[in-house]
């Protein structure tokens, strides 16, 4: 049976359980391609450029059935192209940013967690409660993602294996070549990874465990994907025992300590800032001389999405719908001054958007911040100068994934869903600027991305990359298609038994 035709079964019938037990749940709201917004002033102009989505097959000109739950969204440093995770689809689907056309499918669906394109076990990450896990074969549900090398490579972890009910034991993390976009390398990671970011200096990967109040950390100095190795995690407070059902499931969404959220490097990446969505405050994380924990920023709660911009740290604030920031300075100077664990930090600016504000990413000179406010389906522009929300704009319900293009042009926001409510939609925006300041940004962001795109291209050409691409496409294809690759050889087996015994 088609897999497509499957997947649409499946929101149908969670569709159909959600009425049937009577969920209350908010109206839906939908974008529409065309749709446009001028913020206050006039100082910017969003319009929506391009859409796919997965809730209506009547419109089929934006019909994509890989649109399934999509969770984040990352542009390609050379603005080229964009990479959607959907998280219950099991893939990373790739589209051009010019023509909105689909490029490619990458599934994260594996026959096993060992093989070619796996990473030798660090011995750090162990499988506990299910003893063959490493052997067993699952598909991978992807949740944020991570350029490294300039955009050459793309991380996705995975928010578990789909074997893993309650999301207790390893789960993994795909290195994607963006030169062919394919898997060619795979690693373990800690339990329920969720953020993942690279250092400035291109040395270090840092992923957060939401699972158990943790930050794995990979060396990626080596100029081979198999060099690359896991680090000893770092642990948040107190490391938490986890011991759930292997057959009944446990919302760990909630039930995970902490919830350890956004994280970023400062920019001498001396430190790593990681969100306490649960627990309160801003995790601290000292990289030097070894990586250790040092404490938590307080003046600030349930944390979800942390970028650094202009000399201020931003944080998006999911329950109360708020941006709020505070100068970078500031933060270095109470983690210097900190007394034990506590870090005090006063002088935060706040400003009011959408109810369930996730993702936040900032234009290229800095002035406006943009945020995906979930329950209020909507994006919300944010004048950074004052504080202050100056438009927003409706998307499709339950906006959770956003990214900005280098140049600051275009935007995408994914709507993943509730529930099989709502959701199931990814939608671009081009971005018009006024502002001479973020003119003469953009200018410059631009000049840098044909200076990268070119680097891409011929990257693309080279032969050695098409080599690598094609021995890991077809051992993904095996991998996704093992039951007709192993009837098909069962047929030819047989078909040369019966030759070699005609001869005899």
């Amino acid at each position: 049976m088609d897999h497509h035709y499957l997947r649409t079964l499946c929101l149908l019938a969670v569709a159909a359980l959600a009425v049937a037990q009577g969920q209350a749940q908010p109206p839906v709201h939908h974008s529409r391609i065309g749709q446009t917004m001028t913020a206050q002033g006039g100082v910017l102009t969003v319009t929506n450029v391009g859409k796919k989505q997965n809730f209506d097959w009547r419109d089929s000109a934006t019909r994509d059935e890989d649109v399934f739950s999509p969770k984040s969204v990352n542009f390609h440093p050379d603005g080229s192209r964009y990479y959607v995770n959907s998280l219950e689809g099991c893939a990373t689907v790739v589209y051009d940013r010019a023509s909105n056309r689909k490029l490619k499918v990458i599934s994260h669906r594996h026959a096993s967690g060992e093989g070619p394109l796996w990473n030798t076990p660090s011995g750090i990450y162990r499988f506990t409660h299910y003893p063959n896990g490493q052997q067993r074969g699952f598909a991978g549900k992807p949740v944020e993602a991570a350029f490294s090398h300039g955009g050459r490579y793309l991380w996705v972890p995975y928010y578990r294996r789909t074997f893993d009910l309650n999301a207790q034991d390893p789960s993994a993390i795909a290195i994607i070549d963006t030169r062919v976009d394919s898997i060619v390398a795979m690693m373990e990671t800690g339990p329920l990874p969720k953020m993942i970011t690279c250092s400035h200096d291109n040395k270090l990967i840092a992923v957060t465990h939401w699972g158990n109040n943790t930050v794995g950390l990979i060396d990626i100095t080596g100029d081979s994907p198999k060099q690359w190795h896991h680090l000893p995690y770092v642990v948040v407070d107190h490391e938490l025992k986890l011991d759930f059902s292997l057959t009944h499931e446990v919302n760990r969404d909630a039930h995970s300590g902490l919830l350890l959220r956004g994280t970023v490097f400062t920019p001498d990446d001396r430190y790593l800032l990681v969100g306490c969505m649960g627990g309160g405050g801003i995790a601290v994380i000292d990289m030097r001389p070894e990586p250790r924990y040092v404490g938590k920023i307080s003046g600030i709660s349930n944390a979800r999405h942390l970028i650094i911009k202009g000399g201020y740290l931003y944080a998006s604030v999911n329950a109360a719908g708020l941006v709020q920031r505070v100068p970078l300075d500031s933060v270095i100077h109470a983690i210097e001054h900190r007394q034990g664990n506590a870090i005090g930090l006063r002088g935060w600016q706040t400003c009011k958007v959408g109810g369930g504000a996730r993702t936040i990413e900032a234009s290229p000179s800095g002035r406006y911040v943009f945020a995906a406010c979930n329950s209020a389906s909507a994006l919300y522009v944010v004048d950074t100068e004052r504080m202050q929300a100056i438009g927003q704009i409706t998307v499709d319900s339950y906006p959770v994934g956003l990214d900005i293009s280098q140049d600051g042009r275009f935007l995408v926001v994914t709507s993943q869903a509730r529930s099989g409510h709502g959701g199931n939609a990814v939608n671009l925006y081009r971005v018009d600027y006024a502002d001479s300041l973020e003119v003469q940004a953009y200018q410059a962001s631009l000049d840098a991305q044909r200076a990268m795109q070119s680097d891409s291209v011929a990257q693309r050409e080279a032969q050695p990359a098409e080599q690598v691409s094609d021995y890991h496409s077809w051992w993904q294809w095996l991998c996704d298609h093992a039951l007709v690759a192993g009837t098909v050889a069962g047929i030819v087996l047989i078909m040369l038994l019966g030759w070699l015994v005609h001869r005899r």
